[in-house]
Formats: structure tokens, C-alpha cells, sequence
């Protein structure tokens, strides 16, 4: 039974739902979305369907992303320890692992329309090959935005069955909102990823990395704003990204020397970004 009960936790490790950050920061930009397509009042089983497939293939992700760094990990400090790079699991387990997870995910979604399943079709596909983009594409933190933000027009096409212009825009600011936040990220790792020759905005920005960041911040809330606008989001809303703007500014002061520990603070912090938006949605459509 201890045998049983210590796999299992080396599978929650390698999954990360003891780090449940990144559920988090998927399932904000999701929810904002799954809110705005249905007039701030969805349905419990879109609600359900979304959180629970948010949070499996965040986590297939991240068993995929192991695998796929397996031989990586070993020489950065902080992944050193992971699960399958530090030889607890086979590499044969992590593909197990993430394979039931998408299988789970894919029948979540059997209720909605063919729209939304084709979609999540593309989902996958995104987040299988986002690991390897590492390897040679400069800013990898893009496709990563692209990957964590699917969920976007997946929500309007689960509500509408239709991707209206602005929820692209939305996707794109979340791609932005994603380079700043995992460039934060990456500055922790960055020197040992230039040991291994791992590609990361963070490395590519160089001196730049703070500037980036913050002109990353700017766009994305610009984008966001522009778009529930044009979607019928008033003064609540607008109240959500002013919110936002100031935890961005506070992210400033926590990576602007470069600190590693600050920056990966700055990094889960954004967290709170992401909920500052929500909640502006939802506080406008609740005072109609």
C-alpha cells in the first residue's frame, strides 16, 4: 500500500498539482471568456466541462513537457529533482500519464459542438509540440500563450458556436500576457538554460528582459480592454484592468533587479493579474 501511495505522488509531482499555478493561470483567461460569450451567465455543465478539462490537460501537459525535457532537467537546478529526470518514473509512464489525461479531457467535451471539438483537436496539438519548440524557436513563450490560451475560443465556440473577432484578440493579448510572465519565470533558470542551450524569451531579450516584460504587460491589458469593449464591458470592467495595471506595475518593482527569487515571486504572483481581470467581468455583468 506505502508503494501504491508513493507512485501516486510521484505522479501528482509530475503533473504539478502540487504546484497549481499554472491550472491557474490557464483557467482565468477560460473562465473570462466562457463569461463574456454567454452574457455573464453560463451554463454549470460549460463551467464544469471547462474547469475540469483546464485543469487535465494542464496537467498532460506538463507530463509531456517532462518528457520531452527529460534529458534537460537533469543539469538545471531547480527540475534537477523532478520525477522522471531524476529516474523515480520511466519515461513510458509520463506518456501513460498524459495520454489518459487527454483521453479524459477529449470526453469531457463530447456534449459540445463540433466547432468546440474540432478546436480542442488543435488544443492538443499545440500543447504536445510546445516542448520542443524550445529547441529552436527564439521566443518559445508565445507558442506557450497560444497553448495556455486555447481555452479562449473554445469558450465561444462552446457558447456560440461561433469565434467572434474580439475573442482572437483576446488570444493574442493572453500570448503577450504569457511572454511576461513566463519571462519572469525564465530569468530564474536563464543562466543554467544557457549551459544547455535551451531557448527562452529571457535569453533572447537579454538587457531588454525587463522592458519586454513590461511593454508585454501593457499590450495585453490594452488588447483585453479593446475587447470587452467592443464585447458591450463597461466601467466594472475597465475597474479589472486598472487592478491589473497596478499588480503589473508591483511585478516592475519585484524583477527590475533581476533577483531570481523576486522574479519567480513576480512570476506566480500573476496569479492575481489574471483574477483581477476575471473578477472585472463578472462584477459588470452582476451591477446590470
Amino acid at each position: 500500500m506505502n508503494q501504491v501511495s508513493e507512485r501516486l505522488n510521484l505522479y501528482v509531482k509530475l503533473i504539478r498539482l502540487d504546484k497549481p499555478i499554472g491550472i491557474l493561470l490557464l483557467l482565468w483567461p477560460t473562465l473570462t471568456a466562457l463569461w463574456i460569450a454567454a452574457d455573464g451567465k453560463p451554463s454549470w455543465q460549460h463551467l464544469l466541462i471547462f474547469c475540469l478539462g483546464t485543469a487535465l490537460m494542464r496537467s498532460a501537459g506538463c507530463a509531456i513537457n517532462d518528457y520531452a525535457d527529460r534529458d534537460f532537467d537533469k543539469y538545471v537546478k531547480r527540475t534537477a529533482e523532478r520525477p522522471l529526470t531524476s529516474g523515480k518514473i520511466h519515461a513510458w509512464e509520463a506518456l501513460m500519464v498524459a495520454g489518459v489525461l487527454a483521453l479524459i479531457s477529449f470526453l469531457l467535451i463530447l456534449p459540445l459542438n463540433t466547432l468546440t471539438k474540432q478546436l480542442s483537436v488543435i488544443a492538443l496539438i499545440v500543447a504536445g509540440s510546445y516542448p520542443y519548440f524550445k529547441r529552436f524557436f527564439a521566443i518559445p513563450q508565445a507558442y506557450l500563450g497560444i497553448a495556455f490560451g486555447f481555452g479562449i475560443p473554445m469558450g465561444f465556440a462552446a457558447v456560440n458556436n461561433l469565434i467572434p473577432a474580439q475573442a482572437w484578440c483576446l488570444l493574442i493579448a493572453n500570448v503577450f500576457w504569457a511572454i511576461a510572465y513566463d519571462t519572469e519565470y525564465a530569468m530564474v533558470d536563464r543562466d543554467d538554460d544557457l549551459k544547455i542551450g535551451i531557448k527562452t524569451s529571457a535569453i533572447t531579450f537579454g538587457q531588454w528582459d525587463v522592458l519586454a516584460i513590461m511593454t508585454s504587460y501593457a499590450i495585453t491589458l490594452v488588447l483585453i480592454l479593446w475587447s470587452g469593449w467592443e464585447l458591450g464591458l463597461r466601467w466594472a470592467f475597465a475597474g479589472g484592468i486598472v487592478v491589473a495595471a497596478a499588480i503589473a506595475t508591483y511585478h516592475y518593482q519585484l524583477i527590475k533587479n533581476r533577483d531570481r527569487d523576486l522574479c519567480f515571486a513576480a512570476f506566480r504572483h500573476n496569479n492575481w493579474l489574471g483574477a483581477a481581470i476575471f473578477a472585472g467581468v463578472v462584477l459588470d455583468y452582476a451591477l446590470r
